[in-house]
């Protein structure tokens, strides 16, 4: 399966989302919006970053 920019980043954001939105049912939303969810989004970019180098890393001959 061919992969491009859209179907590796929507799940991501997805889960994210999701994410962000179950833990406003246990923490206090202004702490979710301001505090967890730019920590997850910092995460998310810099684990993409990694993991992308690796599977090119991984494909080449």
């Amino acid at each position: 399966m061919e992969f491009d920019f859209t179907r590796s980043v929507v799940p991501l954001v997805v889960i994210v989302a999701v994410a962000s939105v179950g833990l406003t049912s246990v923490m206090q939303p202004s702490t979710v919006f301001m505090m967890v969810l730019p920590s997850m989004v910092v995460f998310s970019i810099i684990a993409f970053f990694f993991g992308m180098k690796h599977g090119e890393y991984n494909a080449s001959p």
